[in-house]
């Protein structure tokens, strides 16, 4: 089971304003998006150009006490890619990082994803610590160290 988290009351679209990463009318404008189309909102942010992945990122780890990984020259053990399968890493945009004894790092883009969570911890047997990364880190970790996706 994982540790509870550090929670801050305000929404993400609240820090990021605080922040002065994005204006009140982009946040609105960024919910409008999301009411419409779904999706996460840190996501629609970068897409609509708001705010860098980082800015999400760091926000992300300071609303809920999850540390921030950057992992472009991150390097990742064999023995660790094997624990996860690609097509599971892809699903969920995570990587794992570490290990040590029965627990498991990993990075995602979305660390609020239980249900992701929960997978890895059925897959590798092990419990799940989370980081935060970007979507383009992880998206990229993945390609270094799973290879291209074929069609799976």
């Amino acid at each position: 089971m994982t540790p509870p988290r550090r929670v801050i009351a305000k929404q993400l679209g609240e820090l990021l304003v605080e922040r002065k990463v994005i204006t009140p009318e982009q946040l609105t404008q960024a919910l409008q998006v999301q009411q419409d189309k779904g999706g996460l909102l840190g996501q629609i942010l970068v897409t609509l150009g708001f705010a860098s992945e980082e800015a999400v990122a760091q926000a992300l780890t300071s609303q809920y006490g999850f540390p921030f990984l950057p992992l472009k020259h991150y390097s990742i053990e064999t023995e660790l890619v094997r624990l996860i399968p690609e097509n599971v890493a892809r699903q969920y945009c995570l990587v794992p990082v570490d290990r040590i004894g029965d627990t498991l790092t990993v990075a995602m883009a979305d660390p609020l994803n239980s249900h992701a969570v929960e997978d890895i911890e059925m897959l590798s047997r092990c419990s799940v610590q989370v980081f935060v990364s970007t979507l383009s880190d992880v998206a990229e970790a993945i390609q270094r160290h799973y290879g291209a996706s074929d069609g799976g």
